[in-house]
């Protein structure tokens, strides 16, 4: 199986999600999509489920019994995805902050480029970032600086959530061992790519924030990046990672 597998975690998307499916089917290079959906109380995953009736070969959903972390729902989507045979595999929101329409070069990165993880990078050619108040922009700029500061990558957006990986990537990595459910499950799933010698490019994006629900961002998601980070690199020098 060739396609690629886009999976979106969700937890209180009813807004977004039918827009977000429909605008990935619309594509001209075909995905199919796994929901991810942490028992949302606005029923997300119903929509989800009458949608399938639509596309029952190209759209698939897990509900999970809980609210679980974004970290946890990627790891469990990505495990689904090996055991279906796919080959490239995407992380991406379900609030349209990723253009759907981007995809496609994630995927060209992988599939004719020659890149095993392609990120979708908002700060490899400046700041493209839109709607986001200079706070936010700044805190995430410069996380990304103190995170090639500690662990020597030469990634600009290492917090990124736009992602194409390929399965060789995946099936290297313990999925099992990855704990961490934001900023710095993200950073770490670099990492572990980037300690694996894998090759990494950026594609450069355009980033919006959602203009439908709430963002899921929190003081224990930085704080959780903030020391991840060290943790990452003491487990990297000893050996451990």
């Amino acid at each position: 199986m060739n396609h690629g597998l886009v999976v979106i975690p969700t937890y209180n998307e009813i807004e977004n999600i039918e827009a977000i499916i429909r605008a990935v089917f619309s594509l001209d290079t075909p995905f199919h999509i796994l929901v991810v959906d942490d028992n949302s109380p606005d029923k997300t995953y119903l929509k989800v489920e009458e949608l399938q009736h639509e596309f029952p070969d190209s759209l698939f959903l897990e509900n999970r019994k809980s609210k679980s972390g974004l970290g946890t729902a990627y790891v469990h989507g990505f495990k689904w995805g090996l055991s279906k045979g796919y080959n490239y595999l995407f992380e991406m929101d379900a609030d349209f902050s990723h253009n759907p329409q981007d995809l496609i070069k994630l995927y060209n990165a992988c599939a004719q480029e020659g890149a095993y993880m392609a990120i979708g990078s908002r700060y490899s050619k400046g700041v493209n970032v839109v709607n986001w108040p200079l706070s936010r922009v700044l805190l995430s700029y410069f996380a990304s600086i103190y995170v090639k500061f500690i662990t020597g990558m030469k990634i600009h957006d290492a917090t990124a959530g736009f992602i194409c990986y390929k399965r060789e990537v995946l099936e290297s990595i313990n999925l099992s061992k990855i704990k961490f459910v934001g900023y710095a499950f993200q950073i770490e799933m670099k990492y572990r790519t980037y300690c694996k010698g894998f090759k990494i490019v950026e594609v450069p994006i355009i980033f919006t924030d959602r203009t439908k629900g709430e963002s899921k961002m929190s003081n224990a998601i930085i704080k959780e990046a903030v020391f991840g980070v060290i943790s990452l690199r003491i487990k990297r020098l000893f050996n451990r990672l």
